[in-house]
This record gives C-alpha cells, structure tokens and sequence, in this order.
C-alpha cells in the first residue's frame, strides 16, 4: 500500500504535471504527500576563477541571492498549490549545489513509498534532472515512477505492461508496483526473448494470482529489434497506462556507452514508466 507519495518539484511548468500524477495516487490511497523542492544554487566553487579577485566573487554572490529569492517566490506559490490538492501536504525545500542536491533528496526518498519525476532523458522544454533522478534510483531503495515530458493525467491506471526477464530488478520492480497492478483491471507480463524450451513466466504468473491478480502472458521475439522498441510496441498494442521494469541491469556506465534497454526506455518511452533497482 502506497501511504509515503514524494513529488519532485522545481519550480518548472512539469511541477503541475507531477503533482497531478500525485494528487491522484495520494487521493487513492489515502496517503501524504511530500513535495520535495529543489532549488539550485550555483557552484561558488567551480565557477570562481582562480584570479577572479574580489569583483568576481561579488557577482557570484549576487547570483547566489538571486537564486535563493527565486526560491523563496517559488516556494511559496508551491505551498498554496499544494495546499489546495485536498490530501494530507507538506512541502520540503532543499537549497543546493547540484551534487549536494541529489545526495539531499536520495536521504528523502528512502522514507517513501514512491517518487515522482519526470523521465530524465529525451527532449523537453523543462530541466530533467538526469543526476538526480538516477541517484534516487540506486540510492534510495525505493521505486520511481517517471511521467514523460508534457504528459497530464489521462484518468486513472487500467492497463500495467511488466517487462519481465527475472532478473533482480524486474522482482524489485514487480514488488513496487503490486498496489498499481492489483488495481488495475489488467495485467499483461511480457517476456521478450525466452529461452527455447522454457516457461519462465509462470512463477510470476502464479505469485500475481496470489494477489488476485490475472495476469495476461505474452512473448515476443526482439529479432533485429532493440528490447525497448518491442517493450514500446507492445506497450502500444495493449493500451498499457503503466509500464513496470527494472532499472539498469547491466551498470550505468554501459548502458551509457553502448546503450540499454533502461537508457532507451527514460529516453522514449511515452507512458509512465515505474523502475527500480
């Protein structure tokens, strides 16, 4: 049961868009909601040049007390707004370097149940956060749930995708997202690949009808394809509201140099997408 909602805030027009996704989870469940705020100061450290002298610093100040203004303007418009979402709110401010900030937010996150943000990678008008929402995914122990750029609620969620490979992210994955798919009035598990002459879906398929969940099972073959082009295609197919994986089952650094599954779904995927690690 999700009673601990963290909402990833930062004075952007995706404020709005993550906090209707919370809103409506919150109100479901009856849960609190935590808008976590942050405010991005900038780096003394790296910006000072080692011969700036005194007039540098000056400036650099100066934009420090700019940016902590903005915060101050932003984070009140923030307090009403979640004020008037009508579930039990809090707002937490946290103003930071860039580093600092997601070391802050990662210590936040481990006490919820689910974080919000945006997906990090792909095209935006609004910053992403790459950092910052990757740090909470192997840092926090918890599941995010990632909302595409510009993506309002569109009603609640119906239809949940698990892409299921058995490895240790997609268990922690599934487990996070039980309250979603015992919800949801249908559940499809995709296995992309299987080996020849197995079935290493129906463990999964039997604990899901333990929840009372009736899991649809589907294959697919990737062929020439990339695994996440055919999690996307199918997730198309079936009108999936949700998609449920695990984050990053090979390291970071090699999905980052030769590509992932993870990298290419934060990148296009075009429902909400919940992940961990």
């Amino acid at each position: 049961m999700i009673k601990d909602i963290m909402v990833h805030l930062d004075g952007s027009p995706e404020d709005e868009i993550r906090l209707e996704h919370g809103q409506a989870i919150a109100s479901a469940g009856r849960a609190h909601l935590v808008g976590i705020f942050t405010n991005l100061l900038p780096d003394l450290t790296v910006a000072m040049p080692m011969d700036g002298g005194a007039a540098a610093m000056q400036v650099l100040t100066e934009l420090e007390e700019k940016a902590r203004q903005d915060g101050d303007a932003t984070a009140r418009r923030l307090t009403e707004r979640l004020a008037s979402l009508q579930v039990p709110s809090e707002l937490r401010r946290f103003d930071e370097t860039f580093g600092a900030l997601s070391a802050k937010v990662v210590e936040q996150a481990r006490c919820a149940d689910l974080f919000i943000a945006t997906r990090p990678y792909g095209e935006a008008d609004a910053p992403l956060w790459t950092d910052l929402v990757e740090a909470v995914l192997f840092g926090s122990g918890r599941a995010l749930l990632l909302v595409p750029p510009g993506r309002h609620r569109q009603g609640s969620i119906q239809t949940v995708l698990v892409a299921w490979n058995g490895s240790r992210e997609a268990v922690r994955a599934l487990r996070e997202g039980l309250t979603f798919i015992e919800q949801a009035a249908r559940t499809v598990v995709l296995v992309v690949d299987p080996p020849p002459d197995t079935t290493p879906w129906l463990e999964v398929e039997g604990h899901l009808a333990r929840h009372g969940v009736v899991a649809e099972v589907i294959t697919a073959e990737s062929q020439d394809r990339r695994i996440a082009e055919v999690i996307l295609d199918e997730a198309h197919r079936v009108t999936a509201d949700l998609v449920v994986m695990g984050g990053y089952g090979h390291t970071r650094l090699r999905e980052q140099v030769f590509g992932g599954v993870t990298r290419d779904m934060l990148a296009a995927a075009e429902n909400l997408l919940l992940v961990a690690h």
